[in-house]
């Protein structure tokens, strides 16, 4: 089908608004490709720091990179998928490369262009808005901050029809990150020791993820509300000010956190962090740097380690059903960190994203 018109957010400048316009897609899905209709589309802050990159992300654009739906229309048989089937999409990858063919899709060598930086200049005019002017390609391969979405079948991982459709969205990006470093990063088994830093939305999935594995986690973050869930999910909390935070940490982890996951990017936090480290021990950085990162002396002796982290290590289409099927048995409650707004809201959920009024927005278009 061509000509499909339907309602998006659009931004078209750094410091200007969200605004919903009337978009038209182009073309139809080509081979490997599907149209998704969307049923709901978390707001992640890395659709937020487009504000911040620069000029590298091109505008305008269609955002949106947690979004789940059903899929309406496809390319032919090739994909996998059929019409009617329940989808939750997550970040694009070539599916060629090294890290692809070693299933690591995050470490794709392709992965800033398919996803961040709008180097898909062969889609290029598939997306216009009502004057016809083009909108730029798929954002982390699907641009779902719309009604529609086309979208690499790859990236597009079937889920069970009696799911909670319009919540799912965020397994694909930001729950998948904070689950994907336990499970995948960390493999935290019954009795690990391990601290999160930043308790937001990838913070709190990695403490339910602890929490399900039977770790022992402290969670440490400026909030009190965030606190107060991360305590709910069965962290201990820790005020972010604590005087003397790794050793706090130590005490209350038998001598030191075996792993500890940093989301907040702050420089002083990083290096509690490492402090807090036993022998031997793992710290994974969920946040990129916005800039130069000091160490103190000290930080990395004894074996202690540090490494960025993508995408949380996870291969979307095994890692997506398995946090599903724990939240059917309840032990991975991540629609309790989720609020609906309809898409015609998206600037009011941008505002009480940054202002820490709710852990994960979820974008609902109108029907």
């Amino acid at each position: 089908m061509t000509g499909r018109r339907f309602a998006a957010a659009v931004l078209r400048s750094s410091d200007g608004p969200f605004a919903v316009e009337q978009v038209e897609l182009r073309e139809g899905p080509g081979p490997g490709e599907v149209v998704v209709e969307i049923a709901g589309c978390g707001m992640c802050r890395t659709d937020l720091a487009v504000r911040r990159s620069a000029g590298r992300s091109p505008l305008p654009a269609v955002l949106g990179h947690e979004g789940s739906g059903v899929v309406v229309e496809t390319g032919g048989p090739g994909t996998g998928l059929a019409v009617g089937d329940h989808v939750v999409l997550s970040f694009d990858s070539c599916g060629r490369c090294r890290g692809c063919l070693a299933a690591a899709p995050a470490y794709c060598d392709s992965f800033a262009e398919l996803n961040l930086f709008g180097g898909r200049t062969a889609d290029a005019g598939r997306l216009v808005d009502a004057a016809g002017r083009p909108l730029a390609p798929r954002w982390f391969g699907q641009s779902s901050f719309a009604a529609y979405a086309l979208v690499s079948a790859r990236n597009a991982v079937r889920m069970d029809p009696a799911l909670p459709l319009d919540l799912l969205g965020p397994l694909g990006c930001g729950f998948l990150t904070g689950a994907g470093a336990v499970v995948n990063t960390f493999r935290l088994g019954p009795g690990d020791t391990f601290a999160v830093f930043g308790a937001g939305a990838v913070g709190l999935a990695a403490v339910l993820a602890a929490s399900a594995a039977g770790a022992v986690t402290v969670a440490v973050d400026r909030r009190p509300a965030r606190l107060e869930l991360a305590e709910r999910f069965g962290a201990v909390p820790l005020p972010a000010d604590t005087a003397a935070l790794a050793e706090r940490i130590r005490k209350l982890t038998d001598g030191g956190a075996r792993f500890a996951l940093d989301t907040t990017a702050s420089v002083p936090l990083i290096n509690d962090a490492l402090r807090a480290l036993r022998p031997a021990g793992q710290l994974a950085l969920a946040a990129r740097l916005p800039g130069e990162l000091p160490l103190q002396p000290g930080t990395l002796d004894r074996g202690r380690r540090l490494s960025h982290l993508c995408e949380g290590d996870a291969v979307p289409a095994l890692l997506v059903p398995r946090l599903a099927a724990l939240w059917q048995a309840g032990r991975f409650p991540f629609d309790q960190l989720v609020r609906r707004y309809p898409l015609a809201d998206i600037r009011q959920a941008e505002l009480d994203c940054e202002a820490g009024l709710v852990v994960k927005p979820v974008l609902v278009p109108e029907r």
